[in-house]
């Protein structure tokens, strides 16, 4: 505990960070229940406020553990009642590429001496992340016909410590601009109604649908990532 604390001093003394509290434990809302997980956010809450006073910085953002916000409406509705009583901003995203997915491959294939392999998996960890940007961009740009101030969802880990960088470059190179994610939630879009009220962590641009047949449609034109979740599973069950 003590080193965790420490690493998350270091992140909200940074100048450059948000801060934003993920709860204590990250347990799922889903599975535990209101009383359990509101009681897990405010204990994670009190731990990150009293850093943010002892550097002068504003606690405002909160973002769910699997991006779980419920099993079914009532959950949805009473989670963003507690945390609109406690001015706190529910953190979306646009678009996410399971970067924690393939940082566990990753990371078993350099524990296990396979450089080669571990590098083959942050190469593609790059190709598909820069695949899924354009994705979600050209899915936004035919629902809301123009472009849109994205928030992309990602960890701090082994793969994104060596590969973030380069995902940055070829975004770069590809004409997108690298904007805040205060400066994206000036986008419009963010204000809309979530019409999703299930477990699972959907891209914003899917729970802004009105129709599962809508997400459906979109969710089997997304670049696949087979091989990747083939590769994870067999390593969770060896």
């Amino acid at each position: 505990r003590a080193k965790n604390e420490k690493l998350l001093e270091a992140w909200i003394a940074n100048a450059q960070s948000l801060i934003g509290n993920h709860s204590y434990s990250h347990p799922r809302y889903s599975e535990v229940g209101y009383e359990a997980f509101m009681a897990d956010v405010v204990k994670g809450e009190e731990l990150s406020r009293d850093l943010a006073i002892k550097y002068d910085k504003e606690l405002r953002y909160f973002r769910f553990p699997f991006n779980d916000m419920g099993k079914d409406s009532l959950q949805h509705h009473r989670m963003r009642d507690f945390m609109e009583s406690r001015n706190m901003v529910i953190t979306p995203f646009t678009i996410e590429s399971s970067d924690w997915m393939f940082d566990y491959v990753y990371q078993h294939y350099l524990d296990s001496g396979e450089v080669g392999k571990a590098k083959a998996i942050g190469e593609q960890y790059v190709e598909k992340t820069i695949a899924l940007v354009k994705f979600f961009d050209e899915m936004a740009k035919s629902l809301y016909g123009r472009s849109v101030k994205h928030i992309y969802l990602c960890h701090d880990n082994a793969i994104n410590a060596d590969y973030l960088g380069e995902i940055i470059t070829r975004l770069k190179l590809n004409d997108y601009q690298i904007v805040s994610f205060k400066e994206s939630l000036t986008d419009p879009i963010y204000d809309q109604q979530d019409h999703y009220y299930k477990k699972w962590g959907i891209s914003w641009l899917y729970r802004w649908m009105d129709t599962q047949t809508e997400r459906v449609k979109w969710m089997k034109q997304e670049p696949e990532l087979t091989e990747i979740q083939s590769l994870y599973q067999q390593m969770l069950d060896n």
